[in-house]
């Protein structure tokens, strides 16, 4: 799969029309490019924040004020997170605008989940700051979550001790870092191997 996913990067041959910029401008590499951006700058950001209720708020103030670079790592983080949001919608639009989706039924469905994963990493991530926006809209998002199906059991699962508990924050933090990233790259691998696998608009690939 890995090796598919460098040939589609890097094709021996490609169609000369395909070469000029469009309207579309690559977007599903961009989605991916900004996604690179967020595990660099998260990777950074997460040898200073502390994952604990009473310290989160005094990290992020110490990452920004005493850390080299630090301000300028978060906000290209916060930037980055909206940019890869938007990215992936006008990437499903576009997909629908094409009709793309209707030959390509099972990656289509891929890209509906990384969609899906991407929001909700970007909710979990709004929590880690722990200030008085990031409680809010937590709480907000979390009460949405109840009249999903099974809404209650997630929430509880989510949720034990409340928004800006210390269970809370912890599973947050880590689904923000390691299981959610980690289902995107599998699934943007999946992604991009269907791409070649059902050519459709690519047959050179």
């Amino acid at each position: 799969m890995f090796k598919e996913f460098i040939k589609h990067l890097f094709p021996k041959v490609t169609i000369k029309k395909n070469l000029k910029i469009s309207y579309t401008l690559c977007l599903g590499g961009l989605s991916f490019t900004a996604f690179l951006i967020l595990i660099v700058s998260g990777i950074l950001l997460a040898l200073y924040y502390t994952p604990e209720p009473n310290n989160a708020y005094n990290s992020i103030i110490f990452i920004e004020e005493n850390v080299s670079g630090g301000k300028y790592i978060r906000n290209l983080h916060r930037f980055a997170s909206n940019t890869f949001l938007v990215l992936i919608f006008l990437h499903i639009l576009r997909v629908i605008y094409t009709g793309a989706f209707l030959s390509r039924k099972y990656n289509w469905v891929i890209g509906l989940f990384l969609l899906f994963f991407s929001i909700f990493t970007g909710y979990t991530g709004y929590l880690l700051p722990m200030d008085q926006l990031a409680f809010w809209a937590t709480q907000t998002g979390a009460e949405l979550i109840k009249i999903l199906p099974f809404g209650d059991y997630i929430y509880n699962m989510l949720i034990p001790d409340g928004i800006g508990g210390r269970l809370t924050l912890i599973r947050f933090y880590i689904l923000h870092i390691i299981i959610m990233p980690i289902s995107i790259i599998i699934l943007s691998f999946i992604h991009f191997f269907r791409v070649r696998r059902d050519k459709g608009v690519l047959p050179y690939l």
